[in-house]
């Protein structure tokens, strides 16, 4: 039975016990945190977050059962394991119904101790899915809501536009999120149990879009061996999202006019209308007034699209968003590939924060799962962050060349812009920078930050 490197705390105030505990949870592949008081096991849980702890129930300073409560109030998940000596099994008894996970009575067996671990850390593992898949479930696009006032407009408008039947044009640069905002519409409208179907117009030939969007009859060109709905019509009821709809052809540019003015189609090769009720969500990253002026796109379908038209600004543009979306994706990414990181470090935020994300979000996005993958953790660091996004952040004035100087330094200056941005409110930084509020005051006070 081996693990991977989850961090296992274990307070004792008996060497013996911590030392023997030790050696077991190191041969079983763990990280072991170490603390010999009550006090000293609750500031390394706020700073270390483990994946479980073993607790015994009599410390000196503060009592097991005390630090137990101090968790939960923390983190309702963390399993507790509660290490009782003969004559305390009665408090182990309160423990667990002050919601610790397991106990062990001393003198404790390997094997016991290794069964103990792995059903603690499952449960863990298993709780910590299902509340990431919940809240991606309940707030499936919360990566769209950001702080920043601009994304804030944008995301107000999406919702009174998802109220309508009215088409929507999303226009943006790539990867500012037009097929998030797309599926968000959707779900926020009466249609959200149809279909959402779709549908990128980049990068197919005129014939296959056509039959694409439209459908074709059999015998309808040469390898049309049988008749075929088009995504238009499989998505009847619900929403069709045209993406780079800007690229589209002349020629599909006049029927899909003929299909939004009139609401009905023929399949390639049939003669026969077909009437859908669908909404329709159009996206591109061009800048269709130019293209009208230069006769690449419609004037007339250009109006039938820009019914609500809605601009997402690019990353550079709403940096306040920056950190918010980089924990998503950090904890998004560590869940998936098992790994345990918990925080962004405050140099490597401020590197994020002055990189002006020429591919966006999407980039944003590949940026963390990269340094998920080859990084170490709990914390990503600059040595996680690809060369280019290092080189961006600025330095700040350092008049000493001392390395823990300059390290202060770089920290002061982003807590002080973080802070500026959150309008003075430490909880709002501190979501901002991906830290524990209680952490960032004891790094405000010992930066000497007013």
């Amino acid at each position: 039975m081996k693990f991977f490197g989850e961090t296992i705390l274990v307070a004792d105030d008996d060497p013996y016990v911590q030392e023997a505990l030790k050696d077991r949870l190191e041969s079983l592949g763990c990280r072991v945190l170490q603390a010999t008081d009550g006090l000293q096991a609750v500031e390394i849980i706020e700073r270390q977050t483990p994946h479980m702890a073993f607790l015994d129930i009599e410390m000196p300073g503060m009592k097991g059962l005390d630090v137990l409560r101090e968790i939960r109030k923390r983190d309702h998940n963390l399993p507790v394991v509660i290490i009782t000596a003969y004559g305390t099994i009665g408090l182990a008894v309160e423990a667990m119904k002050e919601g610790a996970y397991d106990f062990i009575a001393k003198p404790f067996q390997g094997g016991h101790i290794a069964l103990v671990v792995q059903k603690a850390l499952e449960k863990e593992r298993l709780t910590r899915e299902v509340e990431v898949l919940s809240e991606q479930i309940d707030k499936r696009y919360q990566l769209i809501i950001g702080a920043s006032l601009e994304m804030n407009r944008a995301l107000d408008s999406a919702r009174k536009a998802a109220i309508s039947s009215s088409t929507v044009l999303l226009l943006g640069e790539s990867g500012t999120g037009k097929e998030v905002f797309a599926h968000a519409i959707h779900n926020w409208s009466e249609r959200k149990d149809k279909p959402f179907v779709a549908i990128n117009c980049v990068g197919l030939s005129r014939e296959l879009l056509e039959s694409e969007l439209f459908g074709h009859e059999k015998g309808a060109f040469t390898g049309a061996s049988e008749l075929k709905k088009g995504k238009i019509e499989l998505a009847h009821g619900g929403t069709v999202f045209l993406d780079e709809v800007g690229d589209i052809s002349a020629e599909l540019q006049t029927k899909l006019l003929r299909f939004l003015q009139e609401r009905e189609f023929e399949r390639v090769g049939g003669v026969k209308p077909i009437s859908v009720d669908v909404r329709i969500i159009a996206a591109t990253n061009r800048d269709l007034e130019n293209a009208l002026q230069t006769g690449q796109f419609r004037a007339d379908l250009f109006y039938r699209l820009n019914v609500v038209p809605i601009a997402l600004p690019p990353l550079r543009q709403r940096r306040a968003d920056i950190p918010v979306l980089a924990a998503y994706f950090l904890q998004r990414f560590a869940v998936e590939t098992k790994k345990r990181f918990t925080d962004i470090s405050p140099d490597a935020a401020e590197s994020l924060l002055a990189y002006d994300w020429p591919g966006n979000v999407r980039e944003l996005a590949n940026v963390i799962e990269r340094a998920v993958v080859l990084g170490q953790g709990p914390e990503l660091t600059l040595l996680d962050l690809p060369v280019n996004v290092v080189s961006a952040a600025p330095g700040p004035a350092i008049e000493s060349s001392n390395y823990h100087d300059a390290v202060d330094a770089y920290r002061r200056e982003l807590i002080t812009k973080t802070l500026e941005q959150a309008q003075g409110s430490r909880a709002a930084a501190a979501k901002m920078l991906g830290l524990q509020r209680t952490y960032l005051s004891r790094l405000i006070k010992s930066l000497g930050i007013e």
